[in-house]
């Protein structure tokens, strides 16, 4: 299940790239879309972080649990 999260938490990472690309891309054609896009890709990347600390949490609480229980 963990290699799942892993998968999913780098797709945020993936989004958040594809936004700031498209950031350049739209600077000078809509600069309001452009704005958009990089407040997107900044949230997705502070999303990335939080779920990766999140996971990382509940992954040494598991260890931890499992080292317990033996």
């Amino acid at each position: 299940m963990n290699r799942i999260w892993k998968f999913f938490q780098y797709g945020y990472l993936m989004i958040a790239f594809i936004c700031l690309v498209e950031t350049f891309v739209q600077w000078n054609v809509d600069r309001n879309r452009a704005y958009f896009f990089l407040i997107f890709g900044v949230l997705i990347t502070l999303v990335f972080f939080f779920k990766r600390h999140f996971r990382k949490k509940v992954e040494k609480r598991n260890n931890e649990n499992k080292q317990n229980k033996k």
